[in-house]
């Protein structure tokens, strides 16, 4: 009997996505080096897949611990933008729908830009509601970063349109009288906060590159405003911008 080309197989086992699907089985019976080929990449997709799906379960478990509870707006909020030189701090929350499947999710500085860009479209589709709130330079050098991240939090929460009943922060604890939860490390164990630690980055990694238009000796669509060479660079050269956290070093001690 004539055997199925090794191309018609590849198209074949795109459709396949169980272990035990029938045509599966016979194709590891090829012997073939170029069905063999395409057998392994179709498990090694299948085992990304699954590792993807069990991690994304795992981070679920505050979120379903908090609707057993009875809660039905658990707000997932985090921050990006603490320890720049320059810029606002930058916070989001983020309501997911019910039956969300965002696989993929995690801190977003573990992640590409691109993935990054792709996961914020998803988060979007899946999300019930999303807030996100700042705090500038100015109110960071009032404050002090600690407080000014509080701000942040809270104004993320205060643009939701959606009331949240529930929040889970990433390493922080907001006093606003809502049932909440301190999350160590939230944004790689929760997919709340996680969804909202990537809508920051991307909007303030934004923010920052549309002012560095204006700034290019600054490179603040590179360094989003940390003290890199080139950052300091410029800050000695050209000098110190009004987005420049005056309280911070080495700007303080200019």
């Amino acid at each position: 009997m004539e055997k199925i080309a090794v191309s018609k197989i590849k198209e074949i086992l795109k459709e396949i996505t169980t272990p035990d699907d029938p045509r599966l089985i016979e194709f590891q019976k090829d012997t073939r080096k170029g069905v063999q080929l395409a057998v392994s990449q179709w498990q090694r997709k299948k085992d990304k897949y699954l590792a993807l799906e069990k991690k994304y379960k795992e981070m679920s478990l505050f979120e379903e611990e908090k609707k057993a509870a009875g809660f039905r707006a658990i707000c997932g909020i985090d921050e990006v933008g603490r320890g720049p030189l320059a810029g606002p701090v930058v916070a989001a929350a983020v309501i997911l729908n019910d039956g969300h499947a965002i696989l993929g999710l995690n801190d977003s500085k573990q992640l590409s830009s691109n993935k990054r860009e792709e996961l914020v479209k998803e988060i979007k589709k899946n999300a019930r509601a999303i807030g996100i709130g700042e705090a500038t330079a100015e109110e960071i050098d009032q404050l002090n970063i600690y407080q000014a991240t509080k701000v942040a939090m809270q104004r993320a929460i205060d643009h939701l349109e959606i009331a949240p009943d529930c929040l889970l922060i990433d390493a922080m604890a907001l006093d606003n009288g809502l049932p909440q939860e301190k999350i160590i490390k939230g944004d790689a164990r929760s997919v709340s906060i996680a969804a909202a630690s990537i809508i920051a980055k991307v909007y303030r990694d934004e923010w920052m590159a549309n002012y560095g238009e204006r700034y290019p000796e600054y490179g603040f669509a590179k360094n989003a405003g940390y003290g890199t060479k080139e950052h300091l660079k410029a800050i000695d050269e050209q000098g110190i911008l009004p987005i420049h956290r005056k309280t911070f070093a080495p700007i303080k001690n200019k």
